[in-house]
């Protein structure tokens, strides 16, 4: 096989952009994005009657399913962007085997908590199958999201890193992110 293939970690809390960066970067580098909530969304078609809560039953089958479909990648050669708003007591235990066989890149997104908490009411109302996170379960209590928000615990591993703001767009911008990305190749 080839040059290995590189495993771009886009993290950050509940509504810091995540998704919409990592689909950007994934059609920017040319390679799969696997976000975590769409392997839930997809979860939610088979279950039937679904009732979210903080650890659900889905939730608890995303995550190894998640990495699962990281590893069969990477495995192949084949470079990906992996999205989710894990911390880092999830995402490090799941990373570190997959560095054997991957360059991990981390793109850290940030953002507000306010704006965070106002793109998390904006898109329950606009998608209703954003039922099956547990955002859909925060309620309105602005002052509870930002402590966790706040609390969020970034992925720690000794990689190459960046951090985004993306509370109006991308700072650094996506061109940069995309050579931070590609840096080494």
């Amino acid at each position: 096989m080839g040059a290995t293939p590189t495993l771009v970690v886009v993290s950050g809390p509940p509504a810091a952009g995540k998704t919409t960066l990592a689909h950007l970067l994934a059609r920017r580098i040319g390679c799969p994005a696997i976000c975590r909530d769409e392997i839930k969304e997809g979860m939610v078609h088979a279950t039937g009657d679904f009732t979210v809560t903080p650890v659900d039953d889905l939730s608890l089958r995303t995550l190894p399913t998640f990495f699962t479909v990281l590893e069969v990648l990477l495995t192949a050669g084949v470079t990906a962007v992996a999205e989710a708003a894990f911390q880092d007591r999830l995402w490090r235990p799941h990373l570190e085997p997959l560095s054997r066989i991957a360059d991990i890149r981390v793109v850290h997104c940030r953002v507000a908590a306010q704006t965070a908490f106002d793109r998390l009411r904006r898109r329950q109302a606009e998608n209703p199958i954003r039922r099956a996170h547990a955002d859909a379960t925060l309620g309105d209590d602005e002052s509870t999201y930002a402590v966790g928000h706040h609390g969020f615990q970034p992925v720690r591993l000794e990689v190459p890193r960046i951090e985004v703001d993306t509370s109006d767009g991308y700072r650094p911008g996506l061109d940069e992110i995309v050579a931070f990305v590609n840096a080494g190749h």
